[in-house]
């Protein structure tokens, strides 16, 4: 049954492989994503992480941002979204991150995951991600590399959907 719809349509994805739907070397898969205050209340909710440089100005500003960041876990969770939304089953074995830039409530992310390679183990794939996120305008505010464990390299469209039982 189908609950709810999860994000909205401005939460784009996209991919560099649009002719084919398989998944190979070089193949790239893309979202955009704009962090809002809600967003960072709700992450702070459901970590614990009360961090005050994610809700006190001031307190932002006294260790040198220019306003209240949001957390970087959180915009890093968008590398598990894109993997999962388009091989629905992955398993996410492991994940790097580099933490460039800060990142502010409002600024537009684009998260980016790259195939750098892929080995078949008996019926599932493991494949090699580089993964980043950049501002809109640009900068680079994180760089790493993950592993997923992938069920088939048939990229789905992305579902964004909750089912229940």
């Amino acid at each position: 049954m189908l609950i709810k719809r999860l994000f909205s349509s401005s939460h784009a994805f996209s991919s560099s492989s649009a002719s084919s739907n398989l998944l190979k070397i070089g193949s790239v898969l893309k979202q955009a994503r704009t962090f809002t205050d809600d967003d960072v209340l709700g992450y702070s909710k459901l970590t614990h992480d009360a961090n005050p440089l994610h809700f006190d100005a001031e307190c932002a500003k006294n260790a040198g941002f220019s306003d209240c960041l949001v957390p970087g876990m959180l915009v890093a969770s968008l590398f598990p979204r894109i993997i999962a939304a388009h091989f629905p089953g992955a398993i996410y074995v492991s994940q790097t991150l580099h933490f460039k830039l800060p990142v502010y409530i409002g600024d537009e992310i684009i998260a980016e995951v790259q195939a750098v390679s892929i080995r078949q183990i008996k019926n599932k794939y493991i494949a090699k991600l580089s993964t980043k996120c950049i501002k809109c305008d640009g900068p680079l505010v994180i760089d790493g590399e993950a592993t997923a464990m992938l069920p088939s390299l048939v990229m789905e469209p992305p579902n964004l959907a909750v089912t229940s039982s």
